[in-house]
């Protein structure tokens, strides 16, 4: 059922991410009595409320109170449980961020902690709901890994690979439905290993999360003019492949990181401090596409996208008008 495949790639798209999680996670843990599943009253809008009825014993609703629900789910986790804690990203990463930062990095429980509609994708919800901040609240966190996958192919390899992870885990979802797919076929994946999606070229894209798809989407259309652009999947947003960026160095005299996130403390400001403090003498560019500092627009997500730029033609001007890839 897991299988990454065209058919799954494309029907996983329609659904998105939140939906493709629940599914993803039921699949898994039916199979393994030693996952569990936690939600912060969130199990339908997880599409987990059909595991919660079928398997109750693997199923634990905290309620509105979710760092009960950190709290709880690292008690479990110590215990032996592989344990997949979700709820919307502003309340893991900032509403629980005090649990988080004492169970989750101090205590290095490796509860795998689901964030899910990061980014803008709670649309009409608003600010109260965008995780527009969540990276930059967790990369503070010692010995927190965080991984944003790129489609919905990825969600599933990355909630594979968390099973057994003996490691706490923030795990960002970003997109909705829809999704731009980027995986159509199984590929090697590895916490802490990006993924080159097109090889390094003078302008490089180093992204994560949905962006990665409208990223690829916009390549897509430069290649047709003749154009060639780089794209690197940096699904794991801490630890960064070190590898990878060194690659980007020293292939490429600009590199472009785009985010649905703020441009303070995400992927951007973790490339622009490594390359600081590991190839200091770097004579390219770093350029950033991400979200100004600000409160955002409520509106649908398409519309969100497009207002930020963050959409596949505006990720093409972008590269057109600041990396000047014309």
């Amino acid at each position: 059922m897991l299988e990454i495949s065209k058919r799954n790639a494309r029907s996983w798209s329609r659904i998105g991410a939140r939906a493709l999680y629940g599914t993803a996670f039921s699949a898994m843990a039916s199979s393994n009595q030693n996952i569990i599943g936690m939600s912060a009253d969130l199990g339908r809008s997880s599409g987990l409320a059909r595991f919660a009825s079928e398997y109750p014993d693997q199923f634990i609703n905290t309620g509105i109170a979710e760092q009960n629900m950190v709290g709880t789910a690292a008690g479990l986790a110590r215990m032996g449980f592989d344990v997949f804690a979700s709820t919307f990203a502003p309340f893991a990463s900032l509403r629980a961020g005090e649990i988080v930062r004492m169970n989750m990095g101090y205590m290095q429980e490796p509860v795998k902690l689901v964030a899910l509609g990061s980014g803008l994708a709670m649309a009409f919800l608003g600010n109260s709901h965008y995780g527009l901040e969540d990276v930059g609240v967790m990369r503070t966190i010692p010995g927190l890994t965080i991984i944003s996958p790129a489609d919905c192919a990825e969600i599933v390899k990355t909630l594979l690979a968390c099973v057994g992870f003996d490691r706490p885990v923030y795990i960002r979802l970003t997109g909705a439905i829809n999704l731009p797919i980027v995986y159509e076929e199984d590929y090697d994946f590895q916490i802490g290993k990006a993924v080159w999606i097109r090889p390094a070229q003078p302008t490089t894209i180093v992204s994560a999360g949905s962006t990665v798809g409208h990223a690829l989407q916009a390549i897509k259309q430069l290649e047709e003019d003749g154009k060639d652009v780089g794209l690197l999947n940096m699904h794991t947003i801490k630890p960064l492949d070190a590898e990878a960026i060194a690659h980007c160095v020293a292939s490429s005299e600009q590199i472009c990181v785009i985010e649905e996130h703020t441009s303070v403390g995400g992927l951007g400001s973790a490339v622009l401090q490594h390359i600081n403090e590991f190839h200091p003498d770097y004579k390219g560019r770093v350029l950033l596409h991400s979200i100004k500092d600000r409160y955002v627009e409520t509106g649908n997500y398409a519309f969100l996208l497009e207002v930020n730029k963050l959409d596949a033609a505006g990720i093409r001007e972008f590269l057109k008008e600041s990396a000047g890839v014309s």
